[in-house]
Formats: structure tokens, sequence, C-alpha cells
């Protein structure tokens, strides 16, 4: 998944290194290149990266629950 991740961000910035050097040129479909580019970012390359990164359950050392909040302030108290 991480090797399919990474060809999938490097397809993402050669897509849009064309897409700009068409901006420069001025070609007719620049801006469609373009586009299609953030669609590819937003709608296929975050949603499988969002998963991956996720997947595991590490994100639940970083939810705020009141256990972690009582914590925090007891400890911000003795200092």
């Amino acid at each position: 998944m991480k090797l399919a991740l990474k060809i999938m961000f490097t397809i993402f910035l050669v897509w849009m290194i064309v897409a700009i050097y068409l901006l420069n040129i001025e070609h007719v479909k620049a801006k469609i290149v373009m586009g299609f580019g953030l669609f590819y970012l937003t709608f296929l390359y975050m949603p499988i990266f969002i998963y991956y990164r996720y997947k595991d359950g590490k994100y639940k050392k970083y939810i705020l629950n009141d256990e972690k909040l009582r914590k925090a302030f007891n400890q911000q108290g003795k200092n």
C-alpha cells in the first residue's frame, strides 16, 4: 500500500508539472488537465491515503477525552 501511495503521488506531481507547462504555453486544454489533476488528488489519492494512515487506530492517542483532559489539568497545576 505504501508503494502504491508513493507511485500515485508521483503521478500527481508529474501531472501537475505537465499542467503548469501547458498553462505556460497557453494550451487550450490546460485548465482541463489541471482540473482533472485536482480531481485525482481529491477523490482518489486522499481517501486512500487517509485510510492507509488511520486504519490501525494510530489516531487514538491524539483524541481528547475526559481522562486525558483531567490528567493534563492536574499536571498543569503542579508546575
